[in-house]
């Protein structure tokens, strides 16, 4: 049998159900045998240094790491590659999925796919072009009750990492331009 590769992102705004969903997926491929590998970018460290943690208090152990060379080295021996806060990484994330991917690894990668501005974050738009599934979750707007497609941080921002949940609420596209033009004319 043919071990085909692939790469699975897993996108979208802050509170859409990123890691939940990576966490689902990567427990279907344990329940199915594969040999599985949890990793985090190492900026991650909300809920614990060692474990994957979604808002809905799901948890799932994984390895941090900062360096991509040496993340490189521990997918060895895995069949089924999983990666949560994908933004954090630089470019190069995506020339190691593709070469994860044509040796046959079943990757699974979930990130922000903007920043607070509005911008694509980090590697995540290279990501969802060369992937061979997108999922765009959203998550509720806090005005409104509506689809969020957009992390709104409401003010006093240092720069555009800044890890955590308090200074951020989900919008939908209307309630984050709102929210954008009145921060920036206050």
């Amino acid at each position: 049998m043919c071990r085909q590769g692939r790469i699975e992102v897993v996108a979208g705004g802050m509170f859409s159900g990123k890691t939940e969903e990576l966490i689902r997926r990567l427990g279907r491929a344990v329940i199915a045998k594969k040999a599985v590998g949890v990793f985090k970018h190492s900026l991650d460290d909300r809920y614990s240094e060692e474990n994957l943690g979604s808002h809905a208090g799901q948890t799932l152990k994984a390895r941090p790491y900062k360096s991509l060379k040496n993340l490189e080295k521990a997918v060895r021996g895995h069949q089924v590659i999983g990666i949560d806060e994908a933004q954090f990484f630089d470019d190069e994330l995506v020339a190691y999925c593709e070469q994860w991917a044509a040796i046959g690894l079943r990757v699974i990668v979930a990130g922000l796919d903007m920043d607070s501005d509005g911008v694509p974050f980090g590697p995540m738009p290279k990501l969802m072009a060369v992937a061979d599934e997108v999922l765009k979750l959203h998550a509720v707007c806090m005005v409104c009750g509506g689809d969020a497609t957009h992390s709104f941080h409401k003010g006093g921002k240092d720069g555009i990492v800044e890890v955590g949940v308090t200074p951020y609420e989900a919008r939908c596209r209307k309630h984050w331009l709102e929210g954008r033009k009145a921060l920036l004319s206050g």
